[in-house]
């Protein structure tokens, strides 16, 4: 009898490539809606995943491609989140407040905010690292794909289109902030400024 080791370890499952490219993007929007662009090593979400930095770059050739897609994600989950909203008044089931279906996208999307923040987050990078001339690019390309869509799905246009992006970027920022609203007369400004701040 041989000495050799009678007891099989796990077999360890070769994770195909575009399963790995999935979950390194997951890992990317939690990473990147924390850190950002230029303050997230790409060696954090290698760990997050379980694999070795070298391998994140045979699937995305630069850290700026991995944020391109976690930032491609980002804007999908948003767009997929109005076509919801709009399904959902076509079909009845939006809130009884819900004049129309542009007013059931922004719910569903007020909705996205408190239940997701790391895609807030993400949105506020994206914009942050814009001072990058291919982010840029990319993010106007998302944003306008957004008010295209925004506008097919509701048929508004024009101002109506406009206060809908308005104040879904003020409720971006108010999300931001933890708080409800940013109107002036809200009380947490008050609270706010009444607080000693540490110098």
């Amino acid at each position: 009898m041989s000495g050799a080791n009678t007891t099989s370890d796990p077999v360890r499952r070769r994770v195909p490539a575009a399963e790995r490219r999935e979950e390194l993007i997951a890992a990317a929007v939690h990473e990147f809606a924390h850190g950002g662009l230029h303050g997230t090593p790409v060696e954090r979400i290698a760990r997050r995943v379980g694999v070795a930095q070298p391998y994140v770059f045979s699937l995305f050739p630069s850290k700026r491609d991995l944020f391109l897609a976690a930032l491609d994600r980002s804007f999908e989950r948003v767009a997929d989140t109005f076509r919801g909203g709009a399904e959902d008044y076509a079909a009845g089931r939006a809130p009884a407040e819900c004049e129309d279906a542009l007013q059931a996208m922004g719910f569903a999307y007020k909705d996205l905010l408190a239940s997701d923040r790391d895609y807030l987050m993400l949105q506020h990078q994206c914009y942050a690292a814009c001072d990058d001339e291919v982010v840029r690019a990319s993010v106007r390309h998302r944003f306008a794909q957004l008010v295209e869509l925004a506008g097919e799905l509701s048929g508004a246009e024009g101002e109506q289109l406009d206060d809908f992006f308005r104040h879904g970027m003020a409720l971006n920022v108010a999300a931001a902030l933890g708080v409800e609203d940013l109107s002036v007369g809200c009380p947490w400004i008050k609270l706010s400024l009444a607080e000693p701040q540490g110098g």
